[in-house]
């Protein structure tokens, strides 16, 4: 995490209003900024301080200490050694996502070689996005929240990390994209089950001669 100011010109003035940010690594190997915290404008006494403690939490040193947190109109004890006071006031919650589902699910998506065999299934041609991230969309989804197309793109897909996990944006939950990719899959069906008994051979070291398994989720 580390510290990033936007400028704005006010009354003539020029104004620094800081933020912690923190760097987050797609699957694609690109990495987004995150927002984690909006400071508002701090003095410089109060800037050395947050970079002194965003240090510590540097990630390429792997390097963490524990932080005590005070409100800013109570003074740091003097026997605290990470002591750092935060503006209440300015502290507010925006857009949160789901993520760590989101992230689970995408890994057993990779473990099954899943992008392989779809990426040789269903060319992109002209389509603004690959299909095989629609499809990877779908199924995810459908995993840890089961519901409607339609649900997935007016709400799901926005209240989800899903775009930096795929590193795609909205377009990738357009409403008749979703419907198109499902159209494309289903001559694939045989092939799919027989891919997915090889892998769980391979992942498990399963012997069997008839491997019978469920697709189906149960309503809620």
């Amino acid at each position: 995490m580390f510290l990033r100011f936007n400028t704005r010109h006010k009354d003539g003035k020029r104004h620094r209003y800081w933020s912690v940010v923190e760097n987050r690594r797609l699957r694609a190997g690109h990495t987004t900024q995150r927002t984690v915290l909006y400071l508002g404008e701090i003095n410089d006494t109060q800037q050395a301080a947050w970079r002194k403690h965003l240090d510590a939490l540097n990630e390429a040193t792997q390097l963490t200490e524990q932080i005590c947190l005070f409100p800013e109109d109570r003074e740091v004890p003097p026997d605290v050694l990470n002591g750092l006071q935060v503006k209440l006031s300015e502290l507010t919650l925006q857009h949160p996502r789901v993520f760590g589902d989101c992230w689970l699910a995408c890994r057993l998506w990779d473990e099954l070689k899943l992008n392989s065999f779809w990426r040789k299934r269903l060319p992109d041609g002209k389509a603004e996005v690959p299909w095989c991230k629609v499809l990877e969309l779908l199924a995810v989804r459908q995993l840890v929240s089961p519901g409607s197309k339609w649900q997935l793109h007016r709400r799901w897909f926005l209240a989800s990390a899903m775009d930096q996990l795929l590193d795609e944006d909205f377009a990738l939950a357009a409403k008749n994209r979703l419907y198109e990719c499902l159209d494309r899959i289903d001559t694939q069906r045989a092939a799919l089950f027989t891919h997915l008994q090889a892998r769980w051979k391979d992942l498990f070291g399963a012997p069997y001669d008839l491997l019978l398994y469920d697709l189906t989720r149960p309503v809620r």
